[in-house]
């Protein structure tokens, strides 16, 4: 008959053998979703170039015409776009780019200045709920695999609270994809739109546009399309770097699952050992008592 310390041991392994099944199926699904997000991400990358480069010839064009989305004022309400995850599980993923948007909701408010919140995932909507910061609209089930109408519906938000004045500017905070490895929380000001320049950059060819209706006309049109898909942009590489931060938590936990067998197999081994010796020992003596 086993002692209680070993089947307690038993059923813990039990216990841990069926979570690393689990750790284990979670590591293979998003090390199988990672290249087609890392793929997004890069096709994305090459419309958002073009139209960079498209917008600057047109400004040049205009003359440098004022555009709603390009008008600076004076920051009194600041608009902070976040995008965070639905799904836990993914390590400090949620948790690193929640602290960095928090610290500069933080230093706004010190400031003297309004902040609404567009909280973009589960996690950040009920990060800010818990904490009582007022969120102005959420958006979530898109983090997993975003798409372009994700976007325009984010980016028409901010943009119409802009217009409407609700706002005076607009701060994103997205997790940059740098590789399966590396991740890196970072904000820039989405709105208003800085205007591309090429000091510094990489040298581009200038093209002489035939123009219809307007240079104005056609900067009206591009201007909205351009915060969208910087915002596509944003989805995009926050969902690459979600699965790569999920696939390396799931791995750590499957290896310290697997460890925490070999350890808790050890201690069964050694407490069957003791019982073994316990009851030959028993048998022994017993036999010596019958002999005498």
């Amino acid at each position: 008959m086993a002692s209680a310390e070993l089947r307690d041991t038993r059923r813990r392994i039990k216990s841990v053998q069926a979570t690393m099944k689990i750790t284990r199926a979670m590591e293979l699904i998003a090390a199988s979703r990672i290249p087609k997000a890392q793929a997004r991400v890069t096709a994305s990358k090459p419309y958002t170039n073009k139209l960079i480069e498209v917008i600057r010839n047109v400004g040049a064009a205009s003359g440098g015409a004022g555009h709603l989305l390009l008008e600076k004022r004076e920051v009194r309400t600041v608009g902070v776009l976040l995008v965070s995850a639905d799904r836990g599980l993914a390590g400090a993923y949620a948790s690193s780019i929640i602290r960095l948007a928090e610290s500069s909701v933080i230093e706004h408010r010190k400031a003297g200045r309004e902040v609404r919140l567009f909280a973009v995932g589960r996690k950040a909507q009920s990060y800010f709920d818990y904490r009582g910061y007022h969120i102005e609209q959420s958006f979530l089930g898109i983090t997993d695999t975003p798409g372009y109408g994700d976007a325009r519906a984010i980016a028409n938000l901010v943009m119409d609270a802009y217009a409407d004045g609700r706002v005076d500017a607009v701060q994103a905070f997205y997790t940059r994809y740098e590789s399966a490895l590396t991740q890196t929380p970072r904000s820039f000001e989405l709105l208003p739109v800085e205007p591309p320049s090429t000091d510094g950059g990489a040298p581009t060819s200038s093209v002489d546009y035939s123009y219809e209706p307007s240079p104005d006309a056609i900067l009206d049109r591009l201007l909205p399309r351009y915060v969208e898909a910087i915002v596509f942009n944003m989805l995009l590489e926050s969902s690459a770097s979600e699965h790569s931060a999920r696939r390396r938590a799931m791995k750590a936990a499957t290896d310290n699952a697997d460890e925490l067998i070999r350890v808790l197999t050890n201690v069964a081994n050694r407490a069957r050992q003791a019982e073994i010796t316990t009851e030959i020992s028993e048998i022994v003596g017993g036999a010596e008592a019958l002999n005498q």
